[in-house]
């Protein structure tokens, strides 16, 4: 696909702009410190035109919750956030304005779920599951080539879970919810209950073994609903060693063999790397290019 993208990854610490070409060849990137939308998205446009004049589409891959209504007046904004000063946020608009090219909008783990399913650890299936474990949960799917959606996006992050028998009475970590997947087993969770990282705990610290029971039980979960070709864990709390090795054993044996396919080839990591947030843009992009060619 000829012509260039411009790419907004956008994350609560930072953004992450660059300029892809149609062959998925990123072209530059720079990044700038996530303080206000005053500041940031006007810097993150005048960088952008600075590159080129002329973008085929942009794709925004950015924290939300975000509203993907089209029909919807405020289709594009950041709606509640606990990120301060950015609720009710227009994301995709001035974007759009300033560029004049079309603008596709979708939640970071989602444009993960695309890339990843288009280039990556899910390719070459019909569908594929994508789960981020860091500071937050969050998951995107896709079935049949196409990415699942309701009236808004999916929270996977927020299913409600059992509770690990060594872990009664830690109370949940999420603001909303207490004890779901995210406050749970999320970063903060971790730190809440042991005061560092899981990949700062000893080898033998029941934590790994706990953060691994409540994600397994998640995959089961996800199994019971969807049955993804694969499921593929990203994120801060995944790169500590032997995490994702425990999860594949204990959806094992919780599952008891009644889904289908080997946990080795259904459970993995991300295959596409420090780039995996801007090809998740530009995949996002393409779909708007797609849909006005």
């Amino acid at each position: 696909m000829d012509g260039k993208f411009a790419l907004i990854e956008a994350g609560g610490t930072k953004f992450v702009v660059g300029v892809a070409d149609g062959s998925r060849r990123i072209l530059a990137r720079t990044r700038i410190e996530t303080t206000c939308p005053q500041e940031v998205i006007p810097a993150a446009i005048e960088w952008l035109r600075q590159q080129s004049g002329n973008y085929r589409a942009a794709g925004i891959a950015s924290f939300g919750p975000l509203d993907l209504d089209p029909a919807s007046p405020k289709w594009g904004h950041i709606t509640g956030t606990t990120k301060s000063g950015w609720s009710n946020t227009d994301m995709a608009g001035p974007f759009g304005r300033a560029l004049g090219c079309a603008v596709a909008i979708d939640t970071d783990v989602n444009g993960a779920a695309l890339s990843e399913w288009m280039w990556g650890a899910g390719a070459g299936t019909q569908s594929s599951l994508y789960l981020t474990v860091g500071t937050g949960i969050g998951g995107g799917a896709i079935v049949g080539g196409q990415l699942i959606r309701g009236v808004s996006h999916p929270e996977m992050g927020h299913i409600r879970m059992p509770r690990h028998p060594a872990d009664r009475d830690f109370t949940g970590h999420c603001p909303f919810h207490g004890d779901c997947l995210e406050g749970l087993a999320a970063g903060p969770s971790i730190k809440a209950r042991w005061g560092r990282s899981l990949s700062h705990l000893p080898s033998d610290h029941v934590g790994h073994e706990m953060i691994a029971w409540y994600l397994a039980q998640a995959v089961t979960t996800f199994q019971a609903i969807l049955e993804p070709a694969r499921i593929i864990f990203g994120g801060g709390v995944m790169e500590t060693p032997g995490l994702i090795e425990r999860i594949r054993d204990e959806a094992s044996a919780g599952s008891n063999g009644y889904f289908a396919g080997d946990a080795q080839k259904v459970i993995v990591p991300p295959m596409l790397g420090n780039d995996s947030g801007l090809l998740g843009a530009l995949a996002i992009s393409r779909t708007a290019s797609w849909a006005e060619s």
